[in-house]
């Protein structure tokens, strides 16, 4: 809080030496968070052009051209064209056609050059989120002749690399790291320091799988190349935090259901459209449950004690089919299941659900003979607490992985078809067992 205030006090000041002390000892997310605190974006009016680049690269899409507003024209040009090209690129993608036509028009020839190419793949490949501004070299050049190139003004996202690439055709031969560059002779060639096992992506490989390569090798920043190995970008960490996040959120809502543009502070308008689809599809498979329900009418009527149990072990059901599907949803978002492991998976979620089933079975038990002390109508409620445990492993497991076979999110639709299961089921299971023991529970 005292780092906010001194931050919020030092821009209301418009002070040269206040400013200049702003710039030098704080970060520029946490001057965003402060002016958008404020909702005051005029009070960024006194800082430099290249510091208000810094700024709208940590904002949100959506909020990077209100803040451009706030400016003239002139600076307008300027800021743009001191951003990373990358999210430029994104700014642009979150604008309405005709607002993307003048951003585009204020950048430079170089800038308008690489944001169109950017901009040619799709936003959640590897091309939609790299940028182009790397530093590469020759294989046939020196350790002097790079170092004479680091040396001149390199407009790159990152330093740590310096990826080593053909000089006619520009295929990715290999990485030299900054400190194998400066501990070397200056007469040595770069073709004898090269790393030839770098590890790169493709230009069409998804965001996910991008992020699953971070994850795996840790390093701050990975090549891009297009189907001829030809060097065409890289991606840096911090712009696979933001598809982490991105993606989570995404799974998360989806697994709720709700849309994944749907922000907390949205309007109310939004919030139906993003809703209200799935909305209706629940009240599709609710209705399949109550058509279960009403197979049994007769019994109920007979057993009153059953109305009161049943929605427990339907419930209970969809809790641990639930858990399932959570589970192997992360896992195939993380290529975890494969054939060879597919089935021991399985195998181990129906055991599981078989142990949790027994025991819940068995609490089950006690609170059905607390309706009716019939010891029956306790086995009647274990045994089917067991048995939908079993579904409900078995539809946790079986649906996420047959809707990604189809080419369908399993977490945008996987929740609403393991619940159908574990109702239908335990109600069809339990009402299905108290019918055929009637004469012995009446």
């Amino acid at each position: 809080m005292a780092e906010k205030n001194e931050i919020l006090t030092l821009l209301t000041s418009q002070n040269p030496a206040g400013l200049a002390q702003l710039t030098e000892e704080f970060h520029p997310a946490d001057i965003l968070e402060v002016v958008q605190d404020q909702k005051d974006y005029s009070l960024l009016q006194a800082l430099p052009d290249s510091f208000i680049a810094d700024i709208l690269d940590e904002a949100e899409d959506e909020d990077k051209y209100e803040i451009l507003k706030s400016f003239n024209r002139e600076r307008t040009h300027s800021i743009l064209n001191q951003m990373s090209v990358d999210e430029v690129t994104d700014l642009i993608e979150a604008l309405e056609e005709d607002n993307r036509e003048a951003v585009i028009a204020a950048l430079g020839f170089r800038n308008q050059n690489d944001v169109k190419k950017l901009l040619a793949y799709e936003s959640d490949t590897a091309g939609g989120i790299m940028t182009t501004r790397f530093i590469a070299i020759y294989a046939s050049n020196t350790v002097m002749g790079a170092l004479n190139y680091l040396k001149t003004d390199v407009d790159a996202e990152t330093g740590y690399y310096m990826y080593v690439v053909d000089k006619y055709d520009f295929t990715l031969k290999g990485v030299v790291s900054l400190r194998d560059l400066v501990m070397a002779p200056f007469d040595t060639p770069i073709g004898d320091l090269l790393n030839p096992h770098v590890i790169s992506v493709h230009v069409e490989d998804d965001q996910e799988k991008v992020a699953q390569v971070f994850s795996r090798y840790g390093y701050q920043a990975i090549p891009v190349v297009d189907g001829d190995n030809r060097l065409v970008g890289i991606i840096t960490v911090d712009d696979v935090i933001d598809v982490l996040n991105e993606e989570f959120t995404e799974d998360l809502h989806h697994l709720a259901g709700i849309g994944k543009e749907e922000k907390v502070d949205g309007s109310v308008a939004d919030s139906v459209k993003s809703r209200l689809p799935w909305l209706a599809v629940n009240l599709v498979t609710a209705l399949a449950a109550s058509f279960v329900i009403n197979l049994f009418n007769g019994t109920i009527e007979k057993i009153v004690a059953l109305s009161a149990v049943m929605t427990i072990i339907s419930g209970m059901g969809g809790n641990a089919g639930t858990q399932t599907l959570t589970l192997v949803i992360r896992a195939l978002s993380l290529e975890e299941i494969d054939r060879e492991n597919a089935r021991p998976i399985l195998l181990k979620e129906l055991g599981a659900g078989l142990i949790n089933g027994a025991a819940i079975g068995v609490l089950v038990a006690g609170i059905a003979m607390f309706y009716d002390a019939n010891p029956l109508f306790g086995l009647i409620a274990g045994l089917a607490m067991v048995l939908n445990m079993l579904c409900a492993a078995a539809a946790g497991y079986g649906v996420p992985i047959l809707l990604e076979k189809l080419g369908i999110d399993p977490a945008l639709a996987s929740g609403v078809f393991v619940t159908t299961v574990t109702d239908c089921m335990g109600f069809f299971i339990f009402l299905g067992l108290a019918t055929a023991a009637m004469p012995l529970l009446v």
